[in-house]
Order: C-alpha cells, then structure tokens, then sequence
C-alpha cells in the first residue's frame, strides 16, 4: 500500500494513492507522534472523499516530525570524493520539521547562500515508538519508505566543524511524494540517482550503504527514543556538486530531480526566495 499526506479544502487528510487519486483514511489527518499506529495500518479508505490528485496539495508524508535524523558520508564513492577516511560510526545531524517542504514546491535559493546543493536519498518514516531497538527488530518499527533531498548550503556547512547551519535552512527540503510501505518494495538494490537540468549527477544504489537502515535505527534509538512519524534520511551517493570540477550548484531556473526506485521521484523547480 503507497499513502500520501495532503490537504483538500482547507482539510488535512492521510490517504491511499489510486493511480491518480487519492481515497482518505477514515479518522486521520497527520501521521505524527500521536498517531496510533494500529489503528492506522487497519484504517478503512473513505470512498465518498476519493479526489484527484491535480485538486489537492501535497504535503510531506510525515510533516510534524518530533526529528529528522540526517547521516552523512554513508556511501563510500561519497566518502572517497570528500577524502575522508571510511566511518566506524555513522555521522549524524538534525533538520527540523520546518526544514521540510512537499515534494511539489519549488526548492528557494536563500540570497544568503552562492553554494546550493543537491543530495538525493532514501527517507526512513519510523511507526511504532521504540528506544534501544535491536538490530533484528529494527524493521518492526518501519512505516515506510519515501523520498528527499537534503538540500545544502555547502558555504554555511563549512563555517565550522559542525553541519548544522548548512543543512538545517527553513523550506528547503522536499520530501515525498509518497510513503511507500515496506512490502511494497525491495530496496536491496534500489537505484538511487540525481539529474540536474536533465544530466545524470548522482547515480549509485542502496546496496552500497555503509550503514544499512536497521543499523541507523538501533544506533539513534540508543540515545533517544524514535517516535512514531520521525524521519531517517539515510545519506546521499557520490556525485554532489560541491565536490565536482567544474562545480555545480543549484540555482534560479535549473530543474533537479531525485529518485530512489520502487519508492518515488521528487522534481523540483529552483527559484530564488
């Protein structure tokens, strides 16, 4: 099954995706901290409120997180072109849920920044809470699956030794379009890839993680609890602009697209804010 968060006349609804509609699920608006997951994986659809897609906007999968995890530098072709020696750890920073936009919105150039870049990578939506969750129990606490891109203002990353102030901008980072549950694809070999103005800049899979999505949720719930609707962002394959020669930036005008296979695809217009 494949939901989508949206908003239709002023309401907020989490639905079902039917080809090109969209069916709401009885008694829930949100998937957040709150959400009672039981009740929501047995939800029945609302036939009477099926709409069309090109009548709604969309809305992250996920838009009140209680946190974003970000882990950085998880696929060794990305490690190697920053020329870091390979992690025994993984590297970790927030984004706050202001950070997130849907996957439909334009990407805003902030006139602070001259070094905009793009990351394609898989989103983990975490379901049932949990703290200290053992690898083997890692993915009974998966909602699903999405899609984002860690927009970076790489400028304001390397101020300082820590990420947060270029990963961490308000608006910026789509995410979605849709939250696709873990039957419903394998992501063993998952291509993952990026195209800026229709060239091919990332282009890698999931098998090449260093630190695979049961890992990254045993190690984040050791020093806090993973709430429900909490979101993973899994790290980004080689090929960002910062480190390519020419290097390549976003900016006003250009179109940048993420995929992860099975799971979705984000195109997104660059404006300036």
């Amino acid at each position: 099954m494949v939901w989508v968060s949206y908003r239709h006349n002023g309401q907020d609804h989490v639905g079902i995706v039917d080809g090109e509609q969209f069916v709401p699920l009885d008694g829930f608006a949100r998937i957040d901290a709150d959400t009672d997951v039981d009740a929501l994986l047995s939800a029945e659809p609302r036939e009477s409120g099926r709409v069309d897609r090109a009548e709604v906007e969309l809305l992250p999968p996920s838009w009140a997180p209680s946190k974003v995890f970000c882990v950085g530098l998880n696929y060794k072709a990305h490690i190697e072109e920053t020329g870091r020696d390979l992690p025994t750890y993984p590297v970790l920073f927030p984004k706050y849920a202001s950070s997130l936009i849907a996957a439909d919105r334009p990407i805003p150039v902030p006139s602070e920044s001259a070094q905009v870049d793009y990351e394609a990578e898989l989103a983990v939506i975490i379901g049932r809470p949990g703290r200290r969750i053992a690898i083997d129990d890692a993915a009974d606490h998966v909602l699903g699956y999405s899609v984002a891109n860690d927009v970076t203002m790489r400028d304001y990353q390397y101020k300082t030794h820590q990420w947060l102030q270029g990963k961490a901008w308000d608006g910026v980072t789509p995410i979605g379009p849709y939250l696709v549950r873990p039957d419903e694809v394998d992501l063993a070999t998952a291509g993952v890839r990026t195209t800026v103005d229709g060239v091919t800049v990332q282009d890698s899979d999931l098998s090449m993680l260093i630190f695979d999505i049961p890992t990254l949720i045993s190690v984040i719930s050791e020093f806090t609890e993973l709430k429900t609707g909490d979101i993973i962002l899994t790290g980004t394959p080689g090929g960002v602009g910062f480190r390519r020669d020419p290097q390549l930036f976003l900016t006003p005008g250009t179109t940048v697209t993420v995929e992860v296979d099975g799971v979705g695809r984000i195109e997104s217009r660059v404006t300036a804010e």
